[in-house]
C-alpha cells in the first residue's frame, strides 16, 4: 500500500516535460564499435518511431521525431542488416528517454533517470545478408516461479538448443512468474543458445504497483525496451504487440488464464496507431508475422483479445499473414474469416503455441529431477521452430528432451472406466490406457491419438498390421492421459492446474470383432502444414469370459 501511495504522489507532483525533438542517424557501423565514427555512412529509408509516429531516415540516415517525458525511440531493423546485441544477446534497437526514471515505489527495478534528451540518438546497424529461407525459435511462457524452475529451463530446453542454426528467437510473454528479480539470470541462460532473442510482454511481467497500464512494464522496458515494435528479416516483417491492458488493483491471480486478474486482453490505441503508420511502409505481399502474449482467439471461444477486429482491419488485404501467442498453456490453431471480422483474402491463421513451462512446471520428476510438465491439453512442454521460405510459413513442434519425431501420444480407452478418480487406485500407472484389452471390453474400447500440434485441418488415421487405414475423428474433450496424471500426482502439480479441453485429440472405436492376439498398430497423421507423422504401438487382445469354449479365466 505504501509503495502505491508514493507512486500516486509522484504522478501528481511531477510536471510534464515540454515536447522536444529527438534526432540522430541510423548508420552502418563498419568497425562495430557502436559509435558513429568519421567516414561511416548513414542508411536511408530506415523506419524510426517514437511509439506513435513512424518516419523514414533521409539520404544521410537522419531522422527527427517528437519526444515527451516518457518516450522510447526505436528503429525497425531492415532486411539484410543486424542489430547489435548486449552481453545477453538482447537486440539494442531503442533508446529510452525517461528523464525522471520510473516512478518511486516499484518492487522491482525500472528505468533509472535518463536525464536530458541527448543531442543525437544514433542507431548502428551491421551489414549481414539474410537468406529468404530461414528458421527461428518460438518460446511461450517459460514462466519460472522459483530459482529451481530456472534450472529446469536451463537443463530441459536451453541445453539441447545450444548450437542451433536458427536466425533468432522469440518468447511470447510470461517470461517470468511475477518475480522479476530473476530476469538477469534468465537472460544469461537464454543467451547461451547463441543468437539474438526478442521478447513479448505478458501479464506476469507487470509491475503491479502501477495504478494503470501506463507504468505497468517498467521492469520489462529496463531489460527489453519497447513493449511493441517490429523488425524485418529477409522477406518477413515481425511485429510484436502488447495485448495485456493492466487495470491496476494489485497482483493477478497466477492461475487466471482468462485475464480477470486486474488486466484484460486488448491492444491499445497507441499501438494500433503505430502499426497503421508502420504498415504504410510495408509492401502488401510481404509476410507479416504478429506476436502477442494473449491469444487473439481460441477454437472453443474460451479466450479472445477484446478489440482484435481493429487489428484485423489493419491487416485486411494482405495475403501473407501468420500470428502466434501463448498464455493459455494449451495448443490451438484458429483460422479467422469474415465471421470473425477478418475481411481476407483467405483466412488468417492464428497459432497458440505450446509452452516451455508446460503446466507451469507441474508434475512428477524425471531422472534428472526436472518436472514432467505436460500441458493441460496433453501436449508435452516444449517449443516450436518457425520455418520461413520467402512468404511461405510452417511451424513444427519439439517436445523438450524428446526426439524430434515424437509428435503424438497413442492410448486405448475403455469407456466404462472413465478414469474415475475413485477407481484409479486399483490400477497401476498407465494400465487403464495401455494396449492390453480383454475381448469382453472391445465393444466399449477406442483408440485415442493426441497429435500435439494438430488442429482442425489435421487428418489422422490408423491401421492394424497391414490392413486398410481407418480414419479417426477429431473430438473436443479432455485428454484421458492428463486426467490420470493429475489424479495420480496432485501433490506435485500447481493447485490451479486441471485438465482442459484439447483441440487436437482424435478418436475411433476399435473393431469389436478383432481376434485375440498381439496386433501392431500404425498411426499416420497429417498436420496443419501437410507434413506426415507416424506413430506405432502394440495392441494385445486377450480372451474374455463371454463365448469362451475353454473356460479360461480372465488373464
Amino acid at each position: 500500500m505504501q509503495r502505491t501511495i508514493l507512486f500516486l504522489i509522484l504522478l501528481i507532483v511531477t510536471p510534464l516535460s515540454l515536447a522536444q525533438t529527438a534526432t540522430g542517424r541510423v548508420f552502418i557501423d563498419e568497425n562495430r564499435n557502436g559509435l558513429l565514427d568519421e567516414g561511416e555512412v548513414g542508411l536511408a529509408n530506415v523506419r524510426v518511431s517514437n511509439g506513435a509516429s513512424v518516419v523514414l531516415t533521409d539520404a544521410t540516415g537522419r531522422y527527427r521525431l517528437a519526444a515527451d517525458e516518457q518516450t522510447i525511440i526505436f528503429i525497425t531493423k531492415p532486411s539484410n542488416y543486424a542489430i547489435p546485441v548486449n552481453q545477453h544477446m538482447l537486440p539494442q534497437f531503442y533508446y529510452i528517454h525517461q528523464p525522471n526514471g520510473s516512478p518511486a515505489g516499484m518492487r522491482y527495478k525500472g528505468i533509472e533517470p535518463t536525464g536530458p534528451l541527448p543531442a543525437e540518438i544514433n542507431f548502428p546497424l551491421i551489414e549481414r545478408p539474410e537468406k529468404k529461407k530461414f528458421e527461428a525459435l518460438l518460446f511461450a511462457d517459460t514462466q519460472p516461479q522459483t530459482t529451481r524452475e530456472l534450472d529446469y529451463i536451463r537443463d530441459d530446453v536451453v541445453a539441447e538448443l545450444v548450437g542451433s542454426d536458427a536466425a533468432f528467437g522469440m518468447t511470447m510473454g510470461d517470461i517470468m512468474f511475477d518475480d522479476l528479480s530473476m530476469l538477469p539470470r534468465y537472460n544469461a541462460i537464454i543467451s547461451k543458445i547463441g543468437f539474438p532473442w526478442y521478447n513479448v510482454p505478458g501479464n506476469h511481467e507487470i509491475n503491479f504497483e502501477s495504478p494503470n497500464d501506463r507504468y505497468s512494464l517498467e521492469t520489462f522496458k529496463k531489460f527489453y525496451g519497447p513493449p511493441y515494435f517490429a523488425f524485418e528479416y529477409a522477406d518477413a516483417l515481425f511485429v510484436v504487440l502488447d495485448n495485456i491492458d493492466y487495470k491496476g488493483g494489485g497482483e493477478a491471480d497466477p492461475g487466471d488464464v482468462r485475464g480477470n486478474g486486474g488486466y484484460e486482453a486488448r491492444i491499445s490505441r497507441s499501438q494500433l496507431q503505430w502499426l497503421a503508420e508502420e504498415l504504410k511502409h510495408v509492401e502488401q505481399e510481404r509476410l507479416v508475422f504478429i506476436a502477442t502474449h494473449a491469444p487473439l482467439g481460441s477454437e472453443n471461444g474460451s479466450y479472445a483479445t477484446d478489440n482484435r477486429e481493429k487489428l484485423f482491419r489493419l491487416l485486411a488485404g494482405r495475403p501473407n499473414l501468420y500470428s502466434v501467442a501463448g498464455h493459455t498453456h494449451t495448443t490451438d490453431h484458429v483460422y479467422f474469416d469474415k465471421d470473425d471480422g477478418f475481411a481476407g483474402p483467405g483466412k488468417f491463421h492464428h497459432h497458440v503455441l505450446a509452452t516451455v513451462s508446460g503446466a507451469w512446471w507441474s508434475g512428477p520428476f524425471d531422472e534428472r529431477g526436472i518436472a514432467v510438465s505436460d500441458q493441460r491439453d496433453g501436449t508435452p512442454n516444449g517449443y516450436h521452430i518457425l520455418e520461413v521460405d520467402s512468404t511461405d510459413v510452417a511451424v513444427r513442434f519439439k517436445g523438450a528432451g524428446k526426439p524430434a519425431d515424437y509428435q503424438m501420444r497413442i492410448v486405448f480407452d475403455v469407456a466404462h472406466h472413465q478414469l474415475n478418480v475413485n477407481g484409479i487406485r486399483d490400477f497401476k500407472a498407465g494400465e487403464l490406457l495401455d494396449g492390453r484389452i480383454s475381448q469382453d471390453h472391445l465393444n466399449a474400447a477406442a483408440i485415442i491419438v493426441n497429435l500435439f500440434d494438430g488442429g482442425p485441418n489435421s487428418k489422422v488415421r490408423y491401421r492394424i498390421e497391414d490392413g486398410e487405414y481407418r480414419p479417426l475423428k477429431r473430438v473436443l474433450r479432455k485428454d484421458p492421459y492428463m486426467l490420470e496424471q493429475y489424479a495420480r500426482h496432485r501433490s506435485s502439480k500447481k493447485t490451479w492446474v486441471e485438465a482442459t479441453l484439447s483441440t487436437h485429440l482424435f478418436e475411433a472405436d476399435l473393431d469389436a470383432n478383432l481376434p485375440p492376439g498381439v496386433h501392431a498398430i500404425t498411426v499416420q497423421a497429417e498436420d496443419e502444414f501437410g507434413r506426415l507423422h507416424h506413430g506405432h504401438t502394440v495392441l494385445e487382445i486377450v480372451p474374455g469370459f463371454e463365448g469362451s469354449e475353454t473356460g479360461n479365466k480372465y488373464p
